[in-house]
């Protein structure tokens, strides 16, 4: 059966499902073709799931560690983590069902099956065509169009000689379905993703090694920011090794352990856990999607755009984690909305990627927007740095957690803010200050000269703007 469409998206996730609202609100008439559920990785194999665990272990360090602190007297605390799967498994649903109400509300045709690019054929004189093999087993649905939009996403890396069996060498995906924790695991790789697992898994207890092949852990962050959440994990016991070349031909595994060695300052060191939780990137599901049909142009294994995410063929957009650049949920949308008002002749300004916040969302956590010190001087900036402590913060204090500080980087000629960088407790809600600020060419005297409501975590940032200028209050 065949059906007209002014636009279809080929994936469901953050990026394709909000190009379809934004689409329908246009008047557009709009599917969107997913094989698997809507919500893609972000909702079922990453973003919020992973969050829903990284609040259950925060909870359950605070309750055994620090509730005394508080005053709060508690016995005996122990970890539920069959419940702690089902509050997650519960979280997720509620948001998917909240999606699927979204199409509804916007009369936007879902096709579950896996869709696939027609070259030119019967159905158009140009590539675009979708074929969706239905997963139930009905017959293809031949989808024919005006415009499509891309946005099948990616999947987790792994390394040469690291095969995945998602039970004791896990990716992220199979990490998040454990029935059991283990008493120990080896994360290869400490970039965000590996972080974030490695503060997860150490608060619900178990024994963490990470293996970094960089200098520092999450080595695209400022290196204060870097250094400071090393050092604040470290103490609850997670060990870091950086300059560590993994060795995958020394893999070995059981059902029970794995043991891989690494090349360390020039000497090979052996590592055995339990568990090994493979963190090394993502790579962009370009696979049998029929880009073979088109002229569309892939380079380093993202497909190429310009501006306004159209490929090589004009009418077919791309957005989200196949594209490269930054792979993360909120810029797969926008990236979205700007290509559906594209094809709606809606005149808008091109993203700008330096101005998109960047979260951690471990314990501690962290967030930054811009670019980090050493960048900036390396682009020859005149550099001012202003830098002030949580402890400082009378919230903090309150709140029991004062680790972490507030970095800003600012042009000394222009006084413009060039990068915003935090660590510290709930700094993922702060960043969008400091956002705002790059979206408006703050400066750091614009920022100190808003007032912040005391006591407030956001004092921070007022303060850290002053420190620019040395005129912190209360340091």
């Amino acid at each position: 059966m065949s059906r007209e469409y002014d636009v279809v998206i080929l994936g469901g996730g953050t990026g394709g499902y909000v190009a379809a609202i934004r689409a329908a609100q246009l008047g557009l008439k709009t599917a969107i073709v997913e094989k698997e559920k809507l919500g893609g990785t972000c909702l079922h194999k990453g973003c919020m799931p992973s969050k829903a665990l990284l609040k259950s272990a925060e909870v359950y360090r605070t309750a055994k560690d620090h509730a005394a602190d508080f005053g709060v007297k508690t016995e005996n605390v122990t970890l539920d983590f069959k419940r702690v799967q089902e509050r997650k498994a519960g979280i997720v649903d509620q948001l998917h069902k909240g999606v699927q109400g979204l199409m509804k509300k916007g009369k936007i045709d879902v096709f579950k099956g896996t869709g696939r690019i027609l070259g030119p054929s019967i159905f158009s004189p140009m590539p675009g065509t979708i074929s969706v093999e239905m997963a139930n087993g009905d017959e293809n649905e031949i989808l024919i169009l005006k415009q499509l939009i891309l946005a099948t996403g990616s999947t987790p890396k792994s390394l040469p000689g690291l095969e995945l069996d998602e039970k004791v060498v896990m990716s992220s995906d199979g990490a998040l379905q454990m029935a059991e924790l283990p008493k120990s695991i080896i994360i290869v790789g400490g970039g965000v993703i590996g972080i974030e697992w490695a503060s997860m898994l150490g608060d619900f207890g178990v024994e963490v090694t990470v293996l970094e092949y960089a200098d520092e852990i999450i080595p695209t962050e400022d290196v204060d920011i870097s250094k400071e959440m090393k050092k604040l994990l470290a103490k609850k016991g997670i060990q870091f090794v950086t300059s560590a070349k993994v060795l995958p031909d020394t893999l070995e595994k059981t059902d029970t352990s794995v043991t891989i060695s690494a090349e360390v300052n020039g000497q090979t060191e052996n590592f055995t856990a339990e568990k090994m939780l493979v963190s090394v990137g993502r790579q962009a599901n370009i696979q049998d999607i029929g880009l073979q049909n088109t002229e569309i142009e892939v380079e380093n294994g993202v497909v190429k755009t310009n501006a306004n995410y159209q490929t090589k063929e004009s009418h077919i957009y791309a957005i989200g984690d196949m594209i490269g650049g930054l792979q993360l949920a909120h810029v797969a949308s926008h990236e979205g909305i700007h290509a559906v008002e594209h094809i709606a002749r809606i005149d808008n300004e091109p993203i700008n990627y330096a101005n998109i916040s960047r979260c951690i969302y471990s314990s501690p956590e962290a967030s930054s927007v811009g670019i980090t010190e050493k960048q900036a001087k390396e682009a020859g900036y005149n550099v001012k740095v202003g830098k002030f402590p949580f402890m400082a913060i009378g919230k903090s204090l309150v709140n029991g957690n004062s680790d972490g500080f507030v970095k800003i980087i600012a042009d000394a000629d222009t006084e413009d803010v060039l990068g915003v960088h935090m660590i510290g407790q709930n700094v993922t809600e702060l960043i969008s200050e400091a956002g705002l600020a790059m979206v408006l060419d703050a400066t750091p005297w614009e920022i100190a000269s808003t007032i912040h409501p005391h006591p407030s975590l956001s004092e921070v940032m007022g303060e850290a703007a002053l420190a620019v200028d040395k005129k912190a209050i209360h340091m």
